[in-house]
């Protein structure tokens, strides 16, 4: 891909090759115009030229003029031109839908990092083994060498055993590897893997739809659950094991179920505890003073009936609260796998 010129270049128009003109042509002639010209390219041309209109910021008003004066009458009265992700991305959704642009969108935008070495130290170790898995252990070697050591770590132990304990050899003999090897390598993780990544992480749509009945209402999901058991047992049973629930809060520890109530509406804590079980009732009284628990036990006897849809919300909005502050590195949910269990 061409270089976006440096910000102190950008003033001489002569230090703008063919792809960064074509780039600040079509940021320059207007929406209609550019979806039309966008609609008659193949992908490569479109990511090259949106990575570029991405990334090449402000330009000098009079180099436009200067870049432009053959093909485009009164390009300077438009003075300068921005480009950014927001103005790139709505302009390719016109010209292309969202779904060929949220691909190319996303490699554009991440993983972060400027080179492909970069970008691959930010993708998750578990998409990186299994994507890795099918290549030969020296390319595995290289790969891996060229990573940061924590990660390069966590993808070998995402690899089958003994193909780990090859590339560990071919790790431990390996020369420089010559040039035009290494670009090959390189070409072979951004044309196949990182231009794929997307839909790579596309969420497993067991865990999307657990999300969805973790919203339902109690009824809606006991009536679901019971109709997803006649048809499919196997992902019935999925898809509840990766629910999380308001009495999964019990997996959560005593500082961070205190760390939880600080960041609680208190009156949506006793409207949610008034249908909860008698467990988690004592596990948020255990972890109050003894005059908040009396307050807020009075303050569930006051309240009288409570119609289940209020208990279901409010029940709701605290675990994604508690998700929320989980996902921060604030509070710690256990979960069932042994790397997950705490130890007191």
């Amino acid at each position: 891909m061409a270089k976006v010129p440096a910000k102190d270049e950008k003033d001489d128009y002569k230090k703008f090759k063919g792809p960064q003109k074509a780039a600040l042509f079509l940021m320059s002639i207007g929406e209609e115009t550019a979806i039309k010209l966008f609609s008659k390219m193949e992908d490569d041309e479109i990511r090259e030229l949106s990575s570029i209109m991405s990334s090449i910021g402000k330009v000098n008003s009079e180099v436009v003029e200067k870049l432009f004066v053959d093909f485009a009458e009164g390009v300077s009265a438009s003075g300068a031109l921005v480009g950014n992700y927001d103005n790139t991305e709505r302009l390719l959704v016109k010209a292309l839908g969202k779904g060929r642009v949220d691909s190319i969108m996303e490699e554009i935008r991440g993983p972060a990092g400027r080179t492909t070495w970069d970008k691959l130290g930010n993708v998750s170790e578990e998409i990186l083994a299994n994507f890795l898995k099918n290549e030969y252990p020296q390319t595995i070697a290289v790969v891996l060498s060229k990573i940061k050591p924590d990660h390069a770590a966590r993808v070998l132990m995402n690899l089958p055993e003994e193909l780990s304990i090859e590339v560990i050899l071919r790790m431990l003999s390996m020369e420089s590897v010559k040039k035009d090897v290494m670009e090959g390598i390189e070409k072979t993780l951004r044309m196949e893997f990182m231009s794929n990544l997307a839909k790579r992480q596309t969420r497993d749509s067991h865990e999307m739809l657990a999300e969805i009945f973790n919203n339902f209402d109690r009824n809606s999901e006991g009536k679901f659950m019971s109709k997803l058991e006649e048809r499919n047992l196997d992902s019935a049973n999925r898809v509840r094991a990766l629910m999380f629930t308001f009495e999964d809060l019990q997996k959560i520890a005593a500082a961070g179920i205190q760390t939880l109530m600080r960041n609680i509406d208190k009156d949506k804590m006793a409207i949610a505890l008034k249908g909860a079980s008698e467990t988690i009732k004592e596990m948020f009284m255990k972890n109050m003073s003894e005059r908040a628990a009396k307050i807020l036990k009075e303050d569930m006897e006051s309240m009288g009936p409570v119609r289940i849809k209020d208990v279901d919300e409010a029940q709701m909005y605290i675990v994604g609260v508690a998700k929320d502050l989980s996902a921060k590195g604030e509070i710690v949910i256990a979960g069932d796998s042994e790397d997950d269990q705490l130890i007191y």
